[in-house]
């Protein structure tokens, strides 16, 4: 008569650690994929609220405003509902080779020294948004940084 054993051997636990490395080693980068992608967004929505403030701004005294995250006034300046919690600065600027009366670009910058500086979107970079309504993103081509970014 044989006592059944109880308990796992070395190999069994080798062999469920080894599988759930593989498991971890795929999901991680699929994770932080995820990640960016819904900071990403959370940038998209700041820059048009951001631009629907300019507009306002544009309505009342026929001009836009440049500003950074260091005189922003009263103007959005970071991404999430928090500026430490953000994952992005938002910052306006006139258009190149147009006058901040005519025409801003709104540029959602990851990272920073005021918000959440470990954040790095390296498929996209630097988001774009400018008064004219084009949008782009510093690290894809133009014709494909809506498709990829947008």
């Amino acid at each position: 008569m044989t006592i059944p054993s109880r308990g796992f051997t070395l190999i069994e636990l080798m062999c469920v650690v080894s599988i759930i490395g593989l498991l971890s080693l795929v999901a991680y980068p699929t994770y932080l994929g995820v990640i960016t992608k819904g900071k990403r967004v959370e940038a998209r929505a700041a820059l048009t609220q951001a631009m629907q403030e300019q507009e306002r701004h544009f309505s009342r005294y026929n001009s836009y405003v440049a500003y950074t995250a260091a005189n922003a006034n009263s103007f959005l300046w970071y991404s999430g509902s928090t500026a430490t919690g953000s994952a992005y600065q938002i910052s306006a600027a006139a258009c190149p080779g147009e006058a901040i009366q005519h025409c801003v670009v709104l540029s959602a910058i990851p990272g920073g020294p005021q918000v959440d500086t470990h954040f790095k979107d390296d498929v996209c970079g630097t988001l774009t948004f400018n008064s004219l309504g084009e949008r782009s993103a510093a690290g894809v081509p133009a014709a494909s940084a809506p498709a990829v970014c947008w």
